[in-house]
């Protein structure tokens, strides 16, 4: 199992922010984790990711519980947060050369991986612009690559095309499905969108810091008696609805 959560809970003071939560997402599949702003999304994955500490449960990637043998796990994790951390006054090679080094990677090794990535994401002609000159979609496919700068196995991303426009929303979509694809990994799609899910997909309904839902799509719309994704998620959660998304930038 690519990342396995067993059992956690979150609070922030008085405020419960998981409660209880279990979720598996297997190697070489797109796992969807869909839940409403505040759901609770966020919160897991600095918990995943050693950003705050889980008091409760466990959390397994790849066997390596992230409290016992922190190092071994997160070396297994790429993760694209929703805040978007590239230096706008640095070039795509500089940014990701630079990142490469903090894994460890001389400069030479650090510089081809760099070229290397630039080249799957399909922005290698741009490999010397400043990231300022980049669309959001375009920033958004160099934090995919500088989060694949190691080689994880496991990947997650946080509302990762947030305030992006259709196309470039339906580009890193397709980039990131082509990853599991094409290299096998276990990816963690966080999103309040329904339109990203595919048929295909795992789907982990998240609401209120709790799961209500952890299958297939079929399973889903069987459970709930319903016809689509959107009528499953209005039921289970008692009415409330996940949006299209609003769109600002290509």
């Amino acid at each position: 199992m690519a990342l396995s959560v067993a059992g956690v809970s979150h609070a922030f003071g008085e405020r419960r922010a998981l409660v209880d939560v279990s979720l598996e997402v297997p190697a070489g599949s797109f796992t969807v984790l869909l839940g409403l702003n505040g759901a609770g999304k966020s919160t897991l994955f600095a918990l995943i990711t050693r950003l705050y500490d889980n008091v409760s449960g466990e959390i397994r990637v790849f066997g390596d519980d992230v409290r016992r043998a922190p190092s071994a796990a997160l070396r297994q994790i790429g993760v694209v947060f929703q805040s978007r951390t590239l230096d706008a006054d640095l070039s795509l090679l500089q940014n990701l050369a630079y990142h490469a080094a903090l894994h460890g990677f001389g400069r030479a090794a650090a510089r081809a991986r760099a070229i290397e990535l630039l080249e799957i994401i399909g922005l290698a002609d741009k490999a010397r612009d400043k990231v300022r000159a980049l669309s959001g979609g375009q920033a958004r496919r160099v934090e995919i690559a500088r989060a694949l700068l190691h080689d994880p196995r496991c990947l997650l991303l946080d509302e990762a095309t947030v305030g992006l426009d259709i196309g470039a929303r339906d580009s890193i979509i397709a980039l990131v499905r082509g990853l599991v694809a094409r290299q096998g990994l276990g990816v963690l799609w966080a999103t309040h969108l329904i339109d990203e899910i595919a048929p295909s997909d795992r789907i982990v309904i998240l609401h209120k810091g709790q799961v209500l839902f952890a299958g297939d799509h079929d399973t889903l719309l069987a459970m709930t008696g319903t016809g689509t994704i959107r009528e499953a998620f209005t039921t289970m959660t008692g009415g409330a609805d996940a949006n299209p998304a609003s769109t600002v930038a290509a």
